[in-house]
């Protein structure tokens, strides 16, 4: 029952009712990452009439975060390749990084230098600035 009122008030954990139901009706698995994300795509690989494209979604594990899809499950959403990291043939480019979450609002996120709040405070004023005045 719980979790049948998550689903059908909530939107930003894992999936409504609305995208269970198309999902049970319209799609068809394609795979899983490490964060236990599902991916999902047309049922036999249609069209949709709408788009005129497969229609690709994924059901996140928990928290629907755009940032923890890792890069080659993304470029299958977008359409930027056609092979699924589930597939066999699927090699990751050699610069694709491991997947990290975004970091935001924590205190791992990035915080340059000369940032109020990075750990060794704002930088002091350089002597290397000369204010500009007029004629000269």
């Amino acid at each position: 029952m719980k979790t049948f009122l998550i689903e059908f008030f909530t939107w930003w954990n894992g999936q409504t009712m609305g995208t269970r139901f198309h999902t049970w009706r319209h799609g068809e698995t394609v795979g899983t990452d490490a964060s236990g994300n599902i991916y999902y795509q047309t049922r036999g690989g249609l069209k949709d009439p709408a788009l005129g494209i497969v229609r690709r979604w994924v059901v996140y594990n928990g928290e629907a975060e755009a940032t923890t899809v890792p890069p080659g499950w993304l470029g299958w959403l977008r359409h930027t390749t056609d092979i699924a990291p589930s597939q066999a043939d699927y090699t990751p480019r050699e610069w694709e990084r491991p997947h990290q979450p975004n970091m935001t609002g924590t205190a791992q996120a990035y915080r340059p230098k000369g940032s109020i709040v990075s750990p060794s405070g704002k930088a002091a004023a350089g002597t290397d600035y000369e204010p500009w005045t007029p004629g000269a």
